[in-house]
């Protein structure tokens, strides 16, 4: 099996099938010093989206409603 020149390398598909490893399956590589291994992540991996909003969920200093928030955006 040969890498790709972007970096990919194709699973076999009964590997795929025995492993688990549905289209969408978040994967994490490790890496020991001499092997490389591929495991599925556990768990739901957050969105980029979704850590923006942990950050910064919290953080306002204006306590205004959704509806407030709304109002200034429309300029009403």
């Amino acid at each position: 099996m040969r890498i790709s020149s972007k970096g990919q390398v194709t699973i076999p598909q009964d590997i795929r099938e025995r492993a688990g490893l549905l289209p969408e399956t978040e994967v994490e590589f490790h890496y020991d010093g001499n092997v490389v291994t591929l495991a599925k992540v556990k768990g739901k991996r957050p969105s980029r989206g979704e850590k923006v909003v942990a950050r910064l969920r919290g953080r306002g200093d204006i306590p205004l409603s959704t509806d407030e928030i709304m109002r200034l955006t429309r300029g009403e």
